[in-house]
C-alpha cells in the first residue's frame, strides 16, 4: 500500500496506467486499497485516464485500451477464434426471418452468419462480399443481390464509389457487419479508410444494425472512425467478453448477445 500523501495525483494515475497495462484490468477497490484513497478519488483517476484515451472505463473499474494491430488478410485469419465465430454465426442467423431482406458485409464472422441461412425461405441477401456470393449462389430460396465495385483482394470485398452508388438504391431490414475495433469512448473503428467509407454507406441502408464481433475486438481502437457505438442496435459477441463491459454497453440501449 502507498502511504497517503506521498505521491501526487499525476504520479498515482501513471502508476494506475502501468498497473492496468500489466494485468489488463483494475478495479476501483484495488485502487482504493493500494493507494489509500477514497472511492471518489479512484473513480476520478480512472475517469481522467479514460478521458485521455489511456484506458477504457467499465463498471467497477477500467480495462486496457489497446491499439488494434494491422488486420491480416481474410484467408490468414479464418481460423482465429473459429469456435467463437461459429457460435456468433448461429446466433446472428436467429435474427433473420423468412422473407427478410438483409445485408451481409465482408469478413470471417459475417460469413459464419451466411453459413446458417441455407434453410431460410424467400430471403433476399444484399452483399459486397465475394465469399458470401459464392456461398449463396446455388441456393434457390435466396435471392442474392451482388454489389459491384473495386475488389479489395485481402478481404474479397467490393468497395468504393461504384459500390456506394449501388448501396444508395437498396434498403435492408437488417444489416450484419463486422468491425476491426470497438471502444465505448471511440466507438467503432477500422484500419482502412476506403472500406470504412463504404461501411458508412452500408449502415445507412438498414433499419436494424447488427454488429458481429468476437471478444478480441473490444477495448481497442483502430485508425479510422466508423460510427459512435450508440449508432448500432444489436451486438453479438462471444461469452468471453467481460460481464461488466456487457453492462456498460447495455446501458447505451444496445442489445448485447453473448454466446
Amino acid at each position: 500500500m502507498v502511504t497517503p500523501g506521498t505521491i501526487s495525483g499525476v504520479e498515482r494515475q501513471n502508476q494506475i496506467l502501468r498497473w492496468v497495462n500489466q494485468q489488463q484490468r483494475i478495479s476501483i477497490s484495488e485502487v482504493c486499497e493500494h493507494f489509500a484513497v477514497s472511492e471518489a478519488t479512484a473513480r476520478r483517476d480512472l475517469e481522467t485516464l479514460a478521458g485521455k484515451g489511456k484506458v477504457q472505463r467499465v463498471h467497477g473499474g477500467a480495462i486496457t485500451l489497446d491499439k488494434a494491430p494491422p488486420e491480416m488478410p481474410m484467408l490468414l485469419r479464418q481460423d482465429d477464434q473459429a469456435g467463437e465465430k461459429q457460435r456468433i454465426g448461429v446466433a446472428g442467423a436467429k435474427f433473420v426471418n423468412d422473407g427478410d431482406t438483409i445485408f451481409l458485409g465482408s469478413g470471417t464472422t459475417v460469413l459464419e452468419v451466411a453459413r446458417n441461412l441455407m434453410d431460410y425461405q424467400n430471403l433476399t441477401v444484399i452483399t459486397n462480399s465475394l465469399p458470401v456470393i459464392n456461398l449463396l449462389s446455388d441456393n434457390q430460396n435466396i435471392t442474392t443481390v451482388c454489389l459491384g465495385g473495386m475488389l479489395r483482394p485481402s478481404e474479397f470485398s467490393f468497395i468504393g464509389h461504384l459500390t456506394e452508388q449501388a448501396l444508395a438504391e437498396v434498403r435492408a431490414d437488417k444489416v450484419f457487419i463486422g468491425v476491426r475495433a470497438i471502444s465505448l469512448k471511440e466507438g467503432l473503428t477500422n484500419d482502412y479508410l476506403p472500406e470504412t467509407l463504404t461501411d458508412r454507406a452500408i449502415l445507412k441502408i438498414g433499419q436494424e444494425i447488427i454488429i458481429v464481433a468476437d471478444h478480441t475486438k473490444f477495448g481497442r481502437i483502430s485508425t479510422v472512425m466508423l460510427v459512435p457505438i450508440e449508432r448500432i442496435h444489436t451486438l453479438i459477441t462471444g461469452k468471453e467478453i467481460p460481464g461488466e463491459l456487457i453492462q456498460d454497453i447495455s446501458k447505451l440501449n444496445i442489445r448485447v448477445i453473448s454466446v
